[in-house]
Parts: C-alpha cells; structure tokens; sequence
C-alpha cells in the first residue's frame, strides 16, 4: 500500500514538472545573440554612474558583443563611464539595440558612447 502511494506520488510530481516545463517552454525562448551584435546594457545594478537616479538612463549603449559565454551570458567592448565595469553581463540584463529612424525622430541623437557629451557639440 505505501509502495503504491510513493509511486502515485512520483507520477504525479513528474506530470507537473512537465507541465511546468511546457508552460515555461512556451513564453520563453533563448537569446539569439552573435558576435558583432549591438546591445544595451540594463544600469538597474549600476550605482556609480554620476547624477540624479530619477533622471538615469535605464539602458547605456548600445554596446558590442565581443565574445558568448554559454547560451546566457556576453562578453561586451565597453566605453565611456563603464569602461571599469566587468565586461560580462548575462542576457536577463541586456536587449537588442535597434536605431532611431532619422526621418521619424530628426532631433534624437543616439552616439555610440554617452548622450550629451563632447563628441555631441558643434564646434563654432
């Protein structure tokens, strides 16, 4: 009689695992990062970046994939302010980098490296 109740019991865990997994599987899918891609990194667990928090970036970037650890975690080249950072990030942190379109949004200006800084001014 327990023999059965254990066996019950491991069909019926092994029956939500994999309802569990069919669920998970089906609104999840992995990275398809490759080397060369531009990416922006999340700055949620970056605290030294200068200024107030309320007025932060939540992304910085975009950035260059140098090289894939696994299927979740990046390698990236990084400039400016993060330059100090550990260039590994996994991918929960980070998202495709995808370009304003110039005739849309004629007065943003994204520049590789930071928003507003010296590479931005016109010189007179």
């Amino acid at each position: 009689m327990l023999e059965k109740a254990r066996h019950h019991e491991n069909r019926c865990m092994q029956d939500s695992f994999k309802y569990a997994k069919e669920r998970w599987d089906k609104s999840h899918k992995p990275p398809d990062f490759k080397i060369g891609d531009l990416i922006l990194v999340s700055t949620l667990n970056f605290n030294k970046i200068k200024g107030p928090k309320k007025l932060k970036d939540s992304f910085a970037g975009p950035f260059v994939i140098k090289e894939l650890h696994g299927p979740n975690a990046v390698q990236l080249e990084l400039t400016g302010e993060l330059m100090n950072k550990h260039p590994t990030f996994p991918a929960s942190l980070i998202k495709p980098y995808s370009p304003s379109d110039k005739e849309l949004f004629p007065l943003r200006n994204t520049p590789f490296g930071r928003r507003g800084g010296k590479e931005n001014c016109e010189s007179s």
